[in-house]
C-alpha cells in the first residue's frame, strides 16, 4: 500500500510517499480499514518538526484521524462487519502507524459508525477535534444549558466544533476571531457574539457582553498570553480549560483570586498511556457527535482536500496559521 513515511523530525519535506507492507490484524478485536480520508491536525505538524512520542520507532506514519470502509475483521469483532463505514482517532503519535495511508488497523472499540449524511472527508476531519472539544467543554468544564462560554479561535478546527457543541446544550457563546470573514463564519455556526481581537480588547468585550460578570467557562485553544486573557474574562468560581501547556510566565494571580478551576486537556492521553477504557469512551463521544451531525446540529468545515502525496503541503497550510476548519488528505 501507499503511505506517507516520516523517517526523521524536520520540515514538511521529511514526509515522503512510499510503498509499504499492508498492516495485518494483530488482535481478535482489530479490524482493517481501507482509508478514504485522513484528517490533518496541528499536532501532526508538531510531531513532524519536533519528533514523535516514540522517537525510537521511526520511520512512522503520522495522522490521528481516519475515515474509511471496514475491509477485514478479527474473530471477536461484533460491532462492525466488512463494508461498514467508520471513523476514528487512533495511531499517528509514533507507537502505531497513523492514517496518512491507504490502510489502517484499529480496535473496533476505538471506532464509530460514520453518519450516512456526511462525507468521508467531514468524518475524518471530525474525529480529533470533536473529542477535544467535547472533553474540554463537558468532561472538564461541565458546560450546561444557560452557561456562557468564551471560545478562542472559533473559526479553527477545534473552535468551530466547540461552538456547535456548546450551542447544542443551550449555552451562550462568545468567540474570538481574526477578521470579519471569520466573524461571519462563526455567526453562521451559532455564535452569539464574535470579537475580532485585532480590533477590540477581548476582555473588555467579554465583560460588556456579560454585564461585568465574566463567562462561566473559558476555552483556550491558543495558549501563551491568551491564557492570561482567559483568566480575566472568566467569572469568580468559573472554569478555564486550555489545550496548551502553560508557559513559565503565565500570570496565575487572577485565576487564584477568582478561585477558578483550571483544567488541562490533551485528548491523546488515552492513546499515549494505553488507557483502553478511556480511549473506548472517546469512541462513545464520536457516536454522540455522529448523532449531532445526522441531526444537522454539527457541521464540520473542510477547507482543503489534498491528495495523500500532498501531505507536506497540508502541513505548510496549517503552519502558516489562520485556517478556517480542517485540512484533509484523500487516498482516491
Amino acid at each position: 500500500m501507499q503511505a506517507i513515511l516520516m523517517n526523521a523530525p524536520g520540515p514538511p519535506e521529511v514526509l515522503q510517499l512510499k510503498e509499504v507492507d499492508a498492516p495485518e490484524l494483530q488482535r481478535p478485536g482489530d479490524m482493517r480499514v481501507r482509508l478514504k480520508v485522513a484528517g490533518v491536525n496541528p499536532v501532526d505538524t508538531k510531531l513532524r518538526s519536533r519528533g514523535t512520542y516514540y522517537p525510537d520507532k521511526l520511520p512512522t506514519v503520522l495522522g490521528c484521524d481516519g475515515a474509511g470502509v471496514v475491509e477485514d475483521v478479527g474473530t471477536q469483532v461484533t460491532r462492525f462487519k466488512p463494508g461498514d463505514e467508520v471513523f476514528f482517532c487512533n495511531g499517528g503519535i509514533g507507537a502505531h502507524p497513523g492514517n496518512y495511508a491507504e490502510l489502517a488497523v484499529v480496535d473496533e472499540a476505538f471506532a464509530a459508525r460514520k453518519p450516512a449524511t456526511v462525507s468521508f472527508a467531514e468524518a475524518a476531519a471530525a474525529a480529533l477535534v470533536s473529542i477535544t472539544a467535547w472533553e474540554s467543554l463537558f468532561d472538564r468544564a461541565n458546560l450546561q444549558s444557560g452557561h456562557t462560554v468564551l471560545i478562542h479561535a472559533g473559526a479553527g478546527g477545534v473552535g468551530h466544533v466547540a461552538i456547535q457543541l456548546a450551542k447544542s446544550v443551550g449555552a451562550k457563546v462568545i468567540t474570538s476571531v481574526g477578521d470579519e470573514d471569520k466573524a461571519e463564519f462563526v455567526r453562521e455556526l451559532g455564535a452569539d457574539e464574535a470579537v475580532i481581537y485585532k480590533q477590540k480588547d477581548l476582555v473588555a468585550a467579554v465583560n460588556a457582553w456579560t454585564e461585568g460578570a465574566g463567562v462561566a467557562v473559558g476555552f483556550d485553544t491558543v495558549g501563551g498570553k491568551v491564557l492570561d486573557q482567559t483568566f480575566a474574562a472568566v467569572r469568580v468560581y468559573g472554569d478555564v480549560v486550555t489545550l496548551l501547556q502553560p508557559g513559565p510566565d503565565t500570570d496565575w494571580q487572577t485565576a487564584r483570586m477568582r478561585n477558578q478551576r483550571v483544567s488541562l486537556e490533551l485528548m491523546l492521553t488515552p492513546m499515549h498511556q494505553g488507557l483502553f477504557e478511556a480511549q473506548s469512551h472517546q469512541s462513545w463521544i464520536l457516536s454522540q457527535c455522529a448523532a449531532l451531525m445526522e441531526q444537522g446540529k454539527l457541521k464540520i468545515h473542510v477547507s482543503h482536500q489534498l491528495s495523500l502525496a500532498q501531505a507536506a503541503e497540508a502541513h505548510r497550510l496549517i503552519e502558516a496559521g489562520g485556517m478556517m476548519g480542517k485540512v484533509v488528505l484523500t487516498t482516491d
